[in-house]
């Protein structure tokens, strides 16, 4: 077998060397594949299964919850500024006193300057008026609380 082997083998190079030449190159390696069938035995032999030791089970831990109330913010006092209360009053002012003035007319078609009486003018004033003054009042905030849920051990783990 190993004669025809060879001798194949030297056959694939001749011809590889011939091809390779002709095209202008030159062939530097050459193989061929071989199928080799695969050998098999009969072997005896320990051979572990399964290694050694112990098996050990684990129970999981076991949580619950409680509800709880906590206190989320403590009493806080502040203090806010209430506004003034106002009120508008009007009042009636004297503008002008009147009395006795000197005017320009015109009297059958000439100019004559004439003393005449004027009324006294009066006008409506607009006053604002506090009737309460502004104050800071004193707000108490109580303390604010929250159901909060917390998470409790009810069983440790176990090993058996």
């Amino acid at each position: 077998m190993i004669r025809k082997s060879s001798a194949s083998l030297a056959a694939v190079a001749m011809l590889a060397s011939v091809s390779g030449t002709a095209a202008g190159g030159r062939a530097l390696e050459c193989y061929e594949p071989i199928h080799r069938p695969a050998l098999y035995d009969t072997v005896y032999e320990d051979v572990m299964l399964s290694p050694g030791g112990q098996v050990v089970d684990y129970d999981a831990p076991i949580y619950g919850t409680y509800q709880g109330v906590e206190q989320i913010a403590p009493p806080r006092v502040t203090y806010e500024t209430v506004p003034a209360v106002t009120r508008t009053v009007y009042h009636t002012v004297k503008v002008d006193d009147g009395g006795y003035a000197w005017e320009w007319r015109v009297i059958h078609g000439r100019k004559v300057l004439c003393k005449v009486w004027r009324k006294a003018r009066y006008a409506r004033v607009a006053e604002t008026v506090v009737v309460q003054p502004e104050r800071v009042r004193r707000v108490v905030l109580p303390a604010e609380y929250e159901a909060v849920a917390h998470e409790v051990l009810v069983r440790p783990q176990q090993v058996r």
